[in-house]
């Protein structure tokens, strides 16, 4: 599948494991659910829980020992976050941007990834309010976003 703003075809990042039998990972379901809420409560997002979930405690997947994704667990215990992940992520990235470009008025480049950061902004929301995650009156301003970033 070939990127979208790039000439390049590029490849998906790491793979999950083949067998769907993981009778090695020493933690249950509610001992994975406590973590997940802990890390939660140190203000990580779903990405990084994921990540460290990974690395420091040996779990590859937790959906395969849980039967349930970060993100719902992490609605049940009440700790799931206003924004979505990958769109807070954006709104970071583009309120850095802006401030590249109060500073150097001339990046051209920075303000092309302005732009593109915006758009692919713009798509998320559309795809998150026909799936009633954001109320429909959720609008981008960029000067009230800054809020959500900090």
């Amino acid at each position: 599948m070939a990127r979208r703003y790039s000439g390049k075809k590029g490849k998906a990042g790491s793979h999950r494991p083949i067998t769907k039998n993981i009778s090695w990972v020493r933690h249950g379901p509610k001992e994975i659910e406590m973590i997940v809420s802990k890390l939660a409560k140190e203000g990580r997002s779903s990405a990084q829980i994921g990540l460290t979930l990974r690395d420091s405690y040996g779990i590859p997947d937790s959906k395969l020992v849980t039967k349930k994704r970060i993100s719902q667990i992490l609605r049940e215990k009440g700790l799931a976050k206003e924004l979505p992940d990958d769109l807070l992520s954006l709104i970071k990235r583009s309120v850095m941007i802006r401030k590249h470009l109060e500073e150097n008025k001339k990046d051209m480049s920075a303000f092309r990834g302005l732009q593109l950061t915006e758009s692919k902004m713009r798509r998320l929301v559309t795809y998150y309010k026909e799936k009633k995650v954001l109320p429909a009156d959720w609008k981008y301003d960029a000067e009230s976003i800054r809020l959500y970033a900090e």
